[in-house]
């Protein structure tokens, strides 16, 4: 255990009083505050329908089954993001398409799609990285030029907004998570967004063995599906988190600002950049480091933030040159240049809504010492 971990959930008195009233009745799954948890998180976005999975990778999966997806088919998408994304497509037989970032936002780089869409394009699936909104806008003009679906990873980014509109509202079908480290937390856990009938029904019913949506029979099925229901515990937990949330973004809003303010003047680094029109609910804070730092001393500076019982990490390692994806497809490095660049200068700095300044301090104090000496 560090003494400034990485992240650390928001869980009060009212989060477990809601766990614990699930364990007193007799329905640990499919009861009432699932339905309760997805009526919360599609109002919350401002779409029609919710779905809640196991995980946002889950999610993300019945996307690619619902919008027909599959062999030999392409998803044009990011190499720098949590391999899930690109795990998706896989899944299913298709083919993940990579497209390089944008060195501020790090986001996929709209000026480069359209080279990469082929007959065989189905899709585009696009990551809010780090909470910070894609340029939605563009995205929607390839996406109508080209008649392909957009998929909205927006797995990071619950209570971000792009020019006014919620993250989760913005594709054909989107994804929020809710590991521990994320905004609100289920333990495990994600859902499904959409305004599409169909694509809710499909998702609805994949998720729960393939049974029909209205007026199923327990043992009757009639269409593959998973097991990718999420507990009654969990979706209380959920439900209690979300009525916090204006609460919780405010106080990680907080953390962030002073952080901004008090890493603005330090040489070597720049702090978290945030597009004109953009409103970030801030997943991580992650900085980008000088060029001088990049690599083994980027790693060395961890290594060292831990021996101060503080705890950082690299973020993220770009997907194309992960293991698996290299021995699979060949990839190599300069494939994706701006990606493997920004992948070697990240640094995520401990992050959480408690967070006092405090701890911030120490953070900074030990890093600066660290910059000077590595």
């Amino acid at each position: 255990m560090y003494k400034i971990p990485l992240s650390k959930p928001d869980i009060t008195d009212s989060e477990k009083k809601a766990v614990v009233g699930v364990l007193d009745t007799s329905f640990l799954s499919l009861g009432e505050k699932y339905l309760e948890f997805e009526k919360t998180m599609a109002d919350f976005a401002g779409v029609k329908y919710a779905v809640t999975a196991n995980s946002g990778t889950s999610g993300l999966h019945l996307i690619i089954r619902a919008l027909g997806i599959g062999k030999d088919d392409e998803v044009i998408t990011t190499p720098f993001s949590f391999i899930a994304s690109s795990n998706c497509i896989l899944f299913e037989g298709a083919r993940p398409v990579f497209v390089d970032i944008n060195k501020d936002t790090f986001n996929i780089d709209v000026k480069k799609i359209e080279e990469k869409i082929t007959g065989k394009t189905k899709a585009i699936l696009v990551v809010d990285v780090f909470s910070q909104p894609a340029d939605w806008d563009e995205l929607k003009k390839i996406a109508k030029k080209y008649k392909i679906y957009l998929i909205e990873d927006s797995a990071e980014a619950l209570g971000s907004e792009y020019r006014g509109k919620k993250c989760g509202s913005l594709g054909d079908a989107a994804v929020f998570a809710f590991y521990p480290n994320k905004q609100i937390t289920t333990g495990e856990g994600g859902a499904v967004l959409t305004n599409d009938k169909k694509i809710y029904e499909l998702c609805r019913s994949m998720a729960n063995q393939g049974r029909k949506v209205v007026g199923n029979k327990w043992l009757e099925h009639v269409m593959l599906g998973y097991n990718y229901r999420l507990d009654e515990m969990s979706c209380a937990l959920g439900v209690a988190q979300m009525k916090r949330i204006k609460e919780i973004l405010k106080k990680r809003a907080g953390v962030a600002e002073l952080y901004n303010k008090k890493l603005k003047k330090i040489t070597g680094l720049e702090i978290p950049y945030i597009k004109p029109g953009n409103r970030l609910s801030w997943f991580v804070y992650v900085v980008k480091l000088a060029e001088d730092f990049a690599g083994k001393k980027r790693d060395k500076i961890i290594e060292q933030m831990a021996k101060a019982d503080i705890q950082c990490s690299n973020y993220f390692q770009t997907i194309h040159l992960q293991p698996f994806y290299k021995n699979k497809f060949g990839y190599k490095k300069r494939d994706f240049p701006i990606a493997e660049n920004i992948s070697k200068r990240t640094l995520a700095l401990p992050f959480f809504s408690n967070m006092t300044e405090k701890e911030i301090d120490s953070v900074i104090e030990n890093l600066k010492e660290i910059l000077r000496n590595v």
